[in-house]
């Protein structure tokens, strides 16, 4: 198995920094169209119509404003994706947990770019607000 782990750094507060995480509408700018809840065992999907991309999700935990995990399944991978939260003074400190994968593969090699090229997205939608 293979766990993907990064971490991030934002400074903004950490209740902005999780609603861009829970709320539909700001997920959509960053990660992809979709119809995400915060709530444990509702079931959504993340979609990209540009390459033809459905993510089915069921949302397992929900720590507001700590902690966040649900399943992301899609095409080759059934993994799990964790968020956790702290702040430190006008810092926010964000881990991505990305778990689940077989091996250090290409779907695994995606996730990892991918994640770090939607978080520079994240972070600018973080600065404009």
């Amino acid at each position: 198995m293979a766990d993907l782990s990064l971490e991030f750094q934002f400074k903004s507060p950490i209740d902005k920094v999780w609603n861009a995480l829970t709320q539909s509408e700001i997920l959509a700018q960053w990660v992809m169209e979709n119809n995400f809840k915060p709530i444990v065992g509702y079931k959504c999907q993340f979609r990209n119509e540009k390459i033809d991309l459905v993510v089915d999700s069921e949302v397992l935990v929900v720590d507001k404003p700590h902690k966040l995990s649900y399943t992301w399944v899609g095409g080759p991978i059934d993994t799990i994706v964790t968020w956790t939260l702290t702040q430190e003074g006008d810092t926010t400190y964000l881990h991505l947990e990305h778990s689940g994968f077989e091996e250090e593969n290409q779907a695994f090699m995606g996730a990892k770019y991918g994640w770090a090229n939607k978080i520079g997205q994240l972070k600018s939608i973080l600065e404009e607000a």
